[in-house]
């Protein structure tokens, strides 16, 4: 019996259906099948069709059955290697790729063009000729828009996609009047970029000239979004193409973009700005349905992928505050540069966090405005893979690859874009293929590296010329139609250039100032004046009963119980606050009183040391219990989720949504304090320098374990000495606790004040579970957060003390366990909490009152290259004369050996309390 005979009775359909399972899941297929698949490829992949058994076994197949097939696979081919054979470079020679899709490598021939198919049917164009079918594929898969999507896993988004690529056979369909406003937009970028180049010759712009098309896309993209209800955009982009996208998209006055290009002071004396292609931006705009639209495009570095992460966390926001229920209202669109998103890490952990609960944001539009060059680097020594865009590939999103000079094609991309992250709430990439008319700034001379691409370029027409030409040919618009609105939109920009030149000095407009209504900056003045941080002692054991009990009618781990258990009886029995009771109490009162906590960070929902257990799990189900979302009344939401094992996008991501919703407490919290460093790039660009940059306030928290207990290099510094040497006038707060009731007001207080700062905690490690770090009750409820602690037993024989030691953190009560060793009554032991603003006076104030103290220490158990010693001398005139009392300088802040790192601690201690 035939083995094969199965196949007379099919439809191609159908064998297009399961052979595209079979790729992906070969071993779901039932095994006659999966055999005759099997043997298809393998005959392909050598060039003969024997391996289906056809001579070995004397069995035949159906001639016109294995023709069907032949088609379908041509149609799989193209659907997988399209993008490979497209005409999406306007300016260079595309690479060959092997095999080609010749129907010669499918077993076909042109004695089959003519040859009517049921193949077609897959199509959606119904029986048809090889002929017409090459065509319609040719069309869909290989013209100005190349597409990558077989490696979907999701059978009903690769149907949507094919469905969405069979109208029109992929080709863009617009009125008479929505061509006119492309050619329109695209006017706009061409014109503007004309008029700055005349304008202000050599300056830098980062002109879009190459990749004009942009515009028209944002354009379209905006509007066709506000009407499937999208109300928020958040938008990230790099510098090419910025200023276009501000003054033609956002509605930027051109006035004021104009003034800084003429270098203008700022009206504001306590903000030094920044270059005009890194400021942000907020406007409100009108649909031309008459829909109000929120526009936002996030301030940026030229640590050019940055801000991809800071978009996801302000997006985020936006749709925890507002849109909870309707995530997809809040659009986020990043804008990449095409050597950025391949060379630079950060991209990946985005990526990475598209579906993580903590961190999605109903998918993003990516765009990349692809020059095919890096500054003078050729794409071929950017990159490994095949495109800029693979990285999409991780998170299986569609890539849509599009010839920039084709507007119409990038236009139809963006609505394809649109309708796929409007239907499945997921991230999707286009790859806007240009170029770079100048070099990487209008300074540069591209022609040094790249002869050939420039002289090609040099010949080449813009994108709004080629279409222009398209449209007179179709009828569209007369000869002098283009001209004419060239010369209206130059005349307003003339205008706008006069009146800026009557105006002295810029002004520099926060964004999201909606968000921060009720809100002022604070100079260093206003930063150490005391706050009330004190709550209603009823109020403290409200929450303390809540988040001290567990369900009854579930059953937890042992060691769980027990714990939760302890913080009853310590509230409720002995009135002593561990350190997470303390942390867990200052979030309880901020939800009681309608404040929003959000924390994240790598096992922050236990705590990396097992101390905070804000999440139970329930033991055989692990339900998830959140006991600080369970208080009595109204409250604000208390989110906190484990994050992916990344710094650099996730303190990227909590900047941002620090910066989108001032009224919740946003922390971040490291592992240990120093692997912080990954995230070194926000902490230089945008945490300590984004209000003086870009007039944007923000309250993220960092949580930084810090302290010397013999664990290795990297577990015991958190570098404090970085956030220090980068503080300055009032840009942030720097504090080192030492007891729970403090950290309790610290946190309190970032919320309690009409500002907001960032807060730099250096968090402890032994002193979790150490027997005296304690507060009471009282100490929370009735107490504020103290700069500086004085030394209580001290002060009762303040004459007699001969020693004054200055300390900070964990340190203090290593030395306190050797003061009361040793019985030094002789000797004052001082805790400085806040590093920064450091509290100068204070400190004055109590050399003074130990008038007698001869001998004033500074004493840190970090080598002297690192730790607050630096900072001091440059903030504290007196530490000049500090005996200073730390570990040598060394490379490592500690040594790996535990026994080697114990005796550099013990040195220290004994230098302490030498009497030489």
């Amino acid at each position: 019996m035939d083995k094969f005979s199965f196949l007379n009775a099919v439809h191609p359909s159908f064998i297009a259906d399961l052979y595209d399972k079979y790729l992906q899941f070969p071993d779901s297929i039932e095994p006659s099948w999966r055999a005759f698949f099997q043997g298809f490829d393998f005959g392909i992949e050598n060039g003969s069709l024997e391996a289906l058994g056809i001579e070995q076994n004397g069995v035949e197949i159906p001639g016109d059955v294995l023709k069907e097939f032949q088609v379908i696979k041509l149609i799989d081919g193209y659907r997988n290697r399209g993008h490979l054979f497209t005409k999406t470079n306007p300016v260079r020679e595309r690479r060959k790729y092997i095999p080609t899709l010749d129907i010669e490598n499918f077993g076909l021939s042109n004695d089959d063009l003519q040859t009517t198919f049921k193949a077609g049917e897959v199509l959606g164009i119904g029986e048809a000729t090889l002929e017409q079918i090459i065509k319609h594929l040719n069309s869909i898969y290989c013209d100005s828009i190349g597409i990558e999507y077989m490696y979907i896993r999701k059978p009903e988004e690769i149907q949507w996609i094919q469905d969405k690529l069979n109208i029109n056979d992929n080709q863009p369909k617009f009125s008479e009047a929505q061509k006119k406003h492309i050619l329109k937009k695209l006017n706009e970028a061409v014109a503007f970029e004309n008029f700055l180049h005349t304008k202000y010759v050599g300056q830098k712009r980062f002109s879009l000239e190459g990749g004009e098309s942009l515009i028209p896309a944002l354009d379209t993209l905006i509007e066709n979004a506000a009407e499937k209800g999208v109300e928020e955009f958040v938008m990230g982009m790099a510098h090419r193409g910025r200023l276009s996208t501000l003054l033609n998209i956002f509605g930027k006055s051109a006035k004021d973009i104009f003034s800084e290009f003429d270098g203008k002071d700022y009206e504001q004396d306590i903000f030094d700005g920044d270059v005009k292609y890194h400021l942000g931006w907020t406007s409100k705009r009108t649909s031309d349905s008459g829909k109000e639209i929120n526009l936002n495009i996030a301030p940026n570095p030229s640590h050019l992928e940055t801000v991809g992460a800071v978009v996801q966390g302000i997006a985020r926001a936006k749709q925890d505050r507002k849109y909870k229920n309707s995530i997809e209202k809040v659009l986020p669109i990043v804008v990449h540069g095409d050597a950025a998103i391949a060379g630079q890490g950060i991209v990946y952990e985005v990526v990475q966090m598209a579906q993580l609960d903590g961190y999605k944001t109903g998918g993003t539009i990516h765009i990349v405005v692809n020059n095919q060059v890096g500054f003078t680097t050729n794409y071929l020594d950017g990159r490994s893979s095949t495109y800029c865009t693979d990285v999409g590939k991780v998170t299986l999103s569609p890539v849509m690859h599009v010839n920039a000079d084709d507007a119409e094609a990038v236009v139809h991309a963006m609505l394809f874009a649109l309708d796929f992250r409007m239907t499945f709430k997921r991230d999707v990439f286009i790859d806007l293929l240009g170029y770079r008319k100048y070099g990487h700034n209008e300074g540069d001379e591209p022609r040094f590296t790249q002869p050939q691409l420039y002289k090609a370029i040099a010949k080449h027409r813009n994108p709004r010329d080629i279409y222009a030409e398209k449209l007179f040919k179709q009828g569209i618009i007369d000869e002098g139609y283009t001209q004419k609105l060239e010369e209206e939109y130059k005349n307003k920009l003339e205008e706008k250039l006069e009146d800026s030149r009557k105006v002295d000095k810029t002004e520099i407009t926060a964004i999201m100032k909606d968000a921060w209504e009720g809100f002022h900056y604070a100079q260093e003045e206003k930063m150490m004046e005391a706050v009330d941080t004190t709550v209603d002692i009823k109020d403290l054991t409200e929450i303390a009963e809540v988040i001290t009990q567990l369900p009854k009618d579930k059953k937890f781990l042992r060691k769980i119980s027990k714990l939760i258990d302890a913080r009853h009886t310590m509230y409720f029995k002995d009135n002593k606050l561990d350190w997470a009771m303390g942390e867990l109490l200052a979030y309880g009162t901020l939800l009681k009183e309608g404040y929003d906590v959000r924390m994240s960070g790598q096992d922050v929902e236990r705590g990396t040391f097992s101390h905070r257990h804000a999440v139970v799990k329930v033991e055989e189900s692990e339900e998830e219990i959140v006991l600080l979302n369970n208080l009595n009344g109204k409250q604000g939401d208390f989110y906190i989720y484990n994050s992916l094992l990344s710094e650099y996008g996730v303190v990227g991501f909590d900047y941002g949504y620090a910066m989108a919703s001032p009224n919740t407490l946003t922390i971040w919290e490291a592992q240990f304090g120093d692997f912080s460093n990954g995230a070194q790039i926000m902490i230089d660009q945008y945490i300590s320098a984004a209000e003086d940059k870009w007039k944007t306030q923000n309250g993220l928290v960092m949580l930084l374990p810090h302290g010397y207990e013999g664990q290795g290099a990297e577990h015991s510094s958190a570098r404090m000495e970085r956030y220090l040497q980068m503080c300055a006038t009032d840009n942030m707060f720097v504090a080192d606790c030492t007891t729970p009731a403090n950290m309790f007001h610290l946190l309190r207080r970032q919320m309690k004040v009409d500002y907001r700062k960032p807060l730099i905690i250096f968090t402890p490690k032994s002193l979790l579970r150490h027997p005296k770090v304690v507060s009471t009750k009282e100490d929370f409820a009735e107490g504020s957060f103290q700069m500086l602690i004085d030394d209580t037993e001290a002060l009762k024989r303040k004459d007699k003390i001969k020693t004054l030691v200055f300390v900070s953190g964990k340190f203090y009560y290593d030395l306190l366990e050797k003061q009361e060793e040793l019985g030094r009554k002789d000797m004052a032991i001082v805790r400085i909490e806040q590093l920064f603003p450091l509290p100068i006076e204070q400190m004055k104030a109590v050399m003074k009152q130990y008038k007698n103290a001869k001998d004033v220490v500074w004493a840190q158990e970090e080598p002297r290259n690192m730790g607050a010693y630096s900072h001091l001398l440059l903030h504290f005139d007196e530490a000049k004369n500090f005996r200073v009392c730390s570990r040598k300088m060394y490379a490592a802040p500690a040594s790996g050996s535990s026994v080697r790192s114990k005796l550099r601690h013990e040195k220290v201690i004994e230098s302490v309390f030498s009497t030489d």
